[in-house]
């Protein structure tokens, strides 16, 4: 137990040395959070300067920092926020989670670490930082779907992170993990969210809105914080994280429709406790141990942040959303945080790893910690520059793909999880699940059989193991054709969800975006099938045989992708001509309200390319006079272009170097958001407001 000297020394020392880092690093315009981290450095034990604060003291306060973090951003992100992005931000974080481990375990073999260490090394380095995440968003300003897209894949980062420790204490303890515990794990912790949920609704938001009519702040306070502990105390209760309790004990109160309120409340607080946060993983970093395991601290640095930026943004993108807001969301997910210390003591209470391991993942923490803000300013950037260097066809794909999958969302449930969907989607588990099997089961037992057929054929040893391989691998063929044929039966059943077929005889316009779409389902679902499958078996696998089949598999599709994206760009371009005649048509008519509407047959003609929406500059608008590559348009919202109406002339499919003039019509596609964000830096803007805004809630 601590005493009331001890905290309140660590406290004073903390405060005051954040105080002039983060002074200083105001003043050189850099985030605070570095100012944090090296107030860490300096109060640390490991650095000799005689300002040392008590490391259990900060670290007990820290947690207060990290619940009252978590709640501020359930406080922004209500419960119909999360279920609104869950699909999405679900497979992303699985598609992540499941290439990081992956990477984690090479990495720790390649340094000789033993199987069990990689495993604990894969599991540390897959779960992003929310804390860290929050902070940055908060100083940057970071709102709107980026951060709400980020924020449900962080959330759901955590519940795998709960799921990976159950599994890992079961490995490392030798019981082993069977598919029933993993069930009731999975189970009980699905029961846990509902219950709470369920319970919370009922009770949170009436209480929050009573104690707010009374109109008394620091009664509000106190009841708010007080919900806040208490959830948070429940989870742990449960086995769970506080920072997921206290997410949801803020989502709850958010609910009550006066989040405003207790939010402005709860700020100054919860910059205190997030400082000191900050400051104790400052404290964790010993300069020592980074200089004698540099290398393996430099390579998962790098593996983290390269890693993360290219599977979160895969992730994004596949799951509809644009190649701007991807990119943002893969950069700002470039670290490791709190639940990797987590992981990284559970490997040493366990006896599972050696010592070495947890301050490797301090120290890749922090220096993800630092680079972190960098990464999030850099992201609009980068994600403009990724736009204009990919190649027409695929610049055509990224705007109509989020279009097409907008459109599977708002379809019915009953077409998107019918029971044929359903169905498929049993088939591909069972066959990869086989699959798995196989290899684990030939792993295991290709020695003990081995010996087996040497003593009763006369075969050697090291042959008769060879030939277990070969039939391992001959049998494995009929399930990897089979995912691969039913990942395209399932594309082709959603893409017709999307963009049905014709039954009226007439030609099939909607053929060529269709077969694009099929294919690009189909490599989603061998990704989200293939990738954990590899990620499973790499352990029992030689080399790396399971990611060479995985990417002979991508590079097929890829290239029946290709033909696809650059028949669509033919189609987009005949598509165009189309739009010019019905914007003509248009300019030509004298009826009220003909200029709104004049393009919306063209979803009927052409429905693989959204619905189109003419957008008229006015004199005044900051598009007048400008080209679209200066706009930057499709980089900034992900809308594009389709056609120009101007006068008696129009431009189908204009170029980047087109420049825009007042009173052109231009035709706009991409997802509702997309068109919607566009509209908004075509507009006339307020005079307190810049032109690049959207940019930044749109993106």
């Amino acid at each position: 137990m601590h005493g009331a000297h001890e905290v309140l020394q660590a406290i004073a020392i903390v405060l005051c040395v954040a105080a002039v880092t983060t002074v200083l690093f105001q003043k050189l315009r850099q985030p605070v959070v570095l100012g944090y981290i090296l107030a860490g450095l300096v109060v640390g034990p490991y650095v000799p300067i005689p300002l040392v604060a008590n490391p259990e003291v900060v670290t007990t306060l820290s947690e207060l920092g990290v619940i009252l973090l978590m709640f501020s951003l359930g406080l922004e992100f209500s419960l119909r926020k999360l279920f609104a992005v869950g699909f999405t931000a679900g497979l992303t974080a699985v598609i992540q989670c499941t290439i990081m481990v992956w990477l984690g375990f090479v990495v720790g073999r390649a340094f000789g670490w033993t199987s069990l260490e990689s495993i604990f090394t894969g599991a540390i380095i897959a779960i992003s930082s929310t804390t860290i995440i929050a902070k940055a968003f908060d100083e940057q300003g970071i709102r709107g779907r980026l951060r709400e897209l980020v924020v449900g894949v962080l959330i759901v980062e955590d519940l795998i992170a709960v799921l990976l420790m159950a599994t890992l204490t079961a490995i490392s303890t030798g019981t082993g993990l069977s598919l029933g515990e993993l069930s009731l794990t999975t189970g009980r912790l699905i029961a846990f969210l509902v219950g709470l949920v369920a319970v919370g609704l009922f009770i949170i938001p009436r209480a929050v809105r009573y104690v707010v009519r009374l109109n008394r702040p620091e009664t509000t306070l106190v009841a708010s914080v007080g919900i806040c502990f208490a959830v948070a105390l429940l989870a742990q209760a449960f086995g769970y994280s506080v920072a997921l309790g206290a997410f949801l004990g803020g989502s709850l109160v958010a609910e009550s429709g006066e989040e405003k309120v207790v939010e402005h409340l709860v700020q100054p607080v919860k910059d205190i406790f997030a400082a000191i946060f900050f400051v104790s993983v400052g404290m964790l970093i010993d300069p020592a141990l980074v200089v004698k395991y540099w290398a393996a601290i430099l390579v998962l640095t790098l593996v983290v942040i390269t890693g993360k930026i290219l599977s979160v943004s895969l992730g994004a993108f596949l799951t509809g959303n644009g190649t701007r807001t991807s990119v943002q969301s893969g950069m700002s997910l470039a670290q490791i945080g709190e639940f990797s210390f987590i992981i990284a003591a559970l490997g040493l209470s366990l006896k599972a790893t050696r010592e070495f391991i947890y301050p490797v993942a301090v120290s890749v923490s922090a220096i993800t910690t630092l680079t972190t803000p960098l990464l999030i300013k850099l992201s609009g950037p980068t994600a403009t520059w990724v736009d204009r260097k990919l190649p027409k066809p695929l610049q055509t794909f990224a705007t109509l793909y989020g279009t097409w999958v907008e459109r599977l969302r708002e379809a019915p449930r009953r077409e998107t999880l019918g029971a044929g969907v359903r169905r498929l989607i049993r088939l591909l588990v069972l066959d990869a699940a086989l699959l798995v099997a196989l290899v684990i089961g030939t792993s295991l037992a290709a020695g003990r059989v081995a010996v087996l057929i040497e003593a009763r054929t006369g075969l050697g040893q090291e042959l008769s193991k060879n030939l277990i391989i070969i039939a391992a691998v001959l049998l494995s063929v009929p399930f990897l054709v089979g995912v691969v044929s039913l990942a395209r039966r399932l594309g082709t059943m959603l893409a017709e969800v999307a963009l049905p077929r014709r039954t009226d005889g007439k030609v099939d316009l909607a053929a060529a975006p269709r077969r694009l779409l099929v294919v690009t389902l189909q490599v989603v679902t061998v990704i989200i099938i293939g990738v954990p499958v590899v990620a499973i078996t790499q352990p029992f696998l030689r080399g790396a045989t399971g990611l060479l089949i995985i990417l002979a598999l991508l590079l097929t599709l890829g290239v029946a992708f290709w033909r696809s994206a650059t028949n669509l760009h033919g189609h987009v371009r005949a598509g165009a001509q189309v739009i010019v005649a019905a914007l003509a048509a248009q300019s030509h008519s004298k009826e009220p309200g003909a200029e709104e509407h004049a393009l919306d047959d063209v979803p009927k003609l052409l429905p693989g390319l959204g619905e189109p929406v003419p957008v008229r500059l006015e004199e005044t608008s900051p598009a007048v006079g400008r080209t679209l590559a200066q706009l930057n348009l499709r980089g900034l919202t992900g809308a594009t272009v389709l056609a120009i109406q101007r006068g008696e002339e129009s431009v189908s499919v204009p170029t980047a170097q087109e420049v825009l003039r007042s009173g052109d019509v231009l035709a706009l596609t991409g997802t509702h958001d997309a068109v919607e964000a566009a509209k908004g830096l075509l507009s006339p803007a307020p005079p307190a407001q810049g032109p690049v805004e959207p940019a930044t809630t749109h993106a």
